[in-house]
């Protein structure tokens, strides 16, 4: 019998799939350790995938 794979999840048209950066700062601290923020994908969230309720509206495909 047949394996049914499930349909692969949409991504995100904004970051395509790549929700969440590091972002480097000017600089090292005093230890020196390259100093970085996190920066998230403002539509998905940083999930990378475009929510169930965007992709029944048609915003997602």
């Amino acid at each position: 019998m047949a394996q049914h794979t499930p349909p692969a999840p949409r991504i995100c048209p904004a970051c395509d799939g790549f929700a969440t950066v590091a972002v480097a700062l000017d600089g090292r601290d005093a230890r020196g350790h390259l100093r970085t923020i996190t920066a998230h994908c403002p539509d998905c969230h940083g999930t990378g995938t475009v929510p169930a309720r965007r992709v029944r509206e048609g915003a997602g495909a």
